[in-house]
């Protein structure tokens, strides 16, 4: 399972591996609402729980936090990421971390892609017959890495 942490809108993509192939499981976007963030963290928290009930993940793949210029919005990441993570905890998931540039190395070939390119390689690496939604595609590509890292 990969996930594209984010306050307001966290990625999720589930694929399993047939052999040496990715096959595409799930994906989707955990919405949190505006406001008071423990209230979205409860909700990435909770919906996240829900996509590991349901699918029954062995690894769980997750997109490191990049700073860039606006510390507010790295400590808002950073707390989505925790509550992310926390959502693996009752189900004693293994947690792997990658940067952004290694996921976007690891699936585009290129570490600086754009997420235009990310979702179409995305498509292609899985066969997909539509283009997922660009955190959903960002998370499928995190756990796809995760696949690539294994081999």
């Amino acid at each position: 399972m990969g996930v594209d942490p984010g306050s307001r809108c966290t990625g999720f993509g589930v694929i399993v591996m047939d052999g040496r192939t990715p096959q595409y499981v799930s994906s989707g976007v955990v919405k949190a609402e505006q406001g008071e963030a423990a209230p979205r963290l409860r909700t990435i928290f909770a919906g996240l729980q829900e996509v590991i009930q349901t699918y029954q993940p062995t690894e769980f793949a997750i997109e490191q936090v990049f700073v860039h210029h606006n510390p507010n919005s790295a400590i808002k990441l950073g707390q989505a990421r925790g509550a992310a993570i926390a959502a693996t905890f009752a189900h004693d998931l293994e947690i792997f971390e990658y940067s952004a540039r290694q996921i976007k190395q690891s699936v585009v070939g290129y570490g600086n892609a754009a997420k235009e390119q990310v979702q179409t390689m995305v498509v292609s690496l899985l066969k997909l017959n539509a283009v997922p939604q660009a955190d959903a595609a960002d998370a499928l590509a995190c756990a796809l890495c995760h696949s690539h890292n294994l081999r």
